[in-house]
């Protein structure tokens, strides 16, 4: 079967692409608006690109909502925050608060905490104004580098690279210089409504090449 990805509706492309590429991490990205409203929302299309400097990414959509009668996009808080403070912070997700996250999925009005909403705790930052997820075993604290923008239609993402300024790492996760992958049990998101976790896995060391 060929599919030419241009002439595929957006629904299909977007739950083919999904599909395809999984396990992906989740970043719960937590921010600030301008007005000092928190904010806290989970993307799966995440992954760090660069150790110097060290960069990640994430792309957040539009939201769709009703405007005289009419759909339309708008930018979600999350990407509405970091444009007008140029800052957050990227908590990973375990087993345990997977539920957690999940709820601050939904679409909340703008005014809403999804902190309280989802009963984690902001904890102060270090070196940027959103706080960060005290429950997270690592949250890296960061400035926005580059926004790329790829158009306005409902399928379109906004590519957000963050410079990581620093991270919270939980003791119980780093020995001898390491985090500890197993002690870790992150959560990646497959396709749909379905999830994995980082416990099973299995090791292959590199080729050496003469």
């Amino acid at each position: 079967m060929l599919i030419e990805i241009q002439n595929t509706p957006i629904e299909t492309r977007y739950r083919l692409l999904t599909s395809s590429v999984m396990p992906r991490p989740i970043a719960w990205v937590s921010t600030i608006s301008k007005d000092g409203v928190l904010n806290l929302a989970p993307f799966s299309f995440f992954n760090v690109v660069s150790s110097d400097p060290a960069i990640l990414v994430f792309s957040p959509g539009f939201k769709l909502v009703v405007q005289d009668g009419k759909k339309v996009t708008v930018k979600k808080d999350t990407l509405k925050n970091i444009q007008e403070t140029g800052q957050f912070v990227v908590n990973v997700v375990t087993y345990a608060l997977a539920e957690k996250m999940n709820l601050t999925s939904g679409e909340f009005e703008s005014h809403i905490n999804e902190f309280e909403k989802a009963g984690v705790t902001a904890a102060p930052s270090h070196m940027v104004q959103p706080p960060r997820v005290a429950e997270s075993p690592i949250s890296m604290e960061c400035s926005l580098y580059q926004l790329i923008e790829f158009g306005q239609s409902p399928g379109a993402g906004n590519l957000v690279m963050g410079e990581i300024k620093c991270m919270h790492i939980d003791d119980a996760v780093f020995k001898d210089g390491r985090l500890e992958s197993e002690a870790l049990d992150l959560v990646g998101r497959l396709g749909g409504n379905l999830y994995t976790t980082t416990r099973d896995s299995f090791s292959l060391k590199r080729p050496k090449v003469d």
